[in-house]
């Protein structure tokens, strides 16, 4: 099973490197047991039996000791059993909005065990280009809210950066002005 690297590794704060295209046989197994691990971080069962085990919804690869711009994404969007999935590579936010979102009760993350109280603005939109390991293809994604704030969060990881890095230790509950919650 996939071991998280915490917060407290220096690595985790390191820049990564791109990714060599096309995709070795290699870092494809890597995406696909990182998705197998957010898989499985969301059954409870899994969950009960081994207790280490968080519930996660993106795992960048440096959370996993591997210092490459890569991350995967997994979480339901309704009741009806649709998901949101992906397998980046490479990716890049080519656009943002001046609009900023934020969720409520703050952010968390696999690597991150201490609570940081505070909310983190990100915006609101965004696109996203990069490499989807699922299909073989570049694309470009459009994403808004809660999916904007996912894919922030786990590329922000690629750049070193920590969801605790946005707080804004002054004011760490005040949300921007104009800034909508998720």
């Amino acid at each position: 099973m996939i071991k998280i690297v915490k917060d407290t590794e220096k690595s985790l704060r390191m820049p990564c490197v791109d990714v060599t295209l096309p995709l070795s046989a290699e870092d494809k197994a890597t995406l696909d047991e990182m998705l197998q691990y957010l898989k499985d971080s969301q059954d409870e069962e899994f969950r009960k039996a081994h207790p280490e085990v968080r519930e996660g919804v993106g795992l960048a690869a440096p959370q996993i000791g591997l210092n490459k711009k890569m991350l995967v994404v997994y979480y339901p969007v309704d009741d009806e059993g649709n998901y949101v999935m992906h397998q980046l590579v490479n990716p890049k936010i080519i656009v943002e909005s001046i609009k900023k979102c934020y969720l409520p009760g703050g952010e968390g993350c696999l690597s991150v065990d201490k609570e940081h109280e505070g909310l983190i603005h990100r915006a609101y939109r965004i696109d996203v280009k990069a490499y989807e390991a699922s299909t073989g293809e570049m694309v470009k994604i459009t994403a808004r809210g809660y999916d904007a704030i996912v894919l922030q969060h786990e590329i922000d990881h690629l750049s070193g950066i920590l969801f605790y890095d946005h707080i804004d230790k002054n004011n760490p509950m005040q949300p921007l002005p104009g800034a909508v919650a998720v």
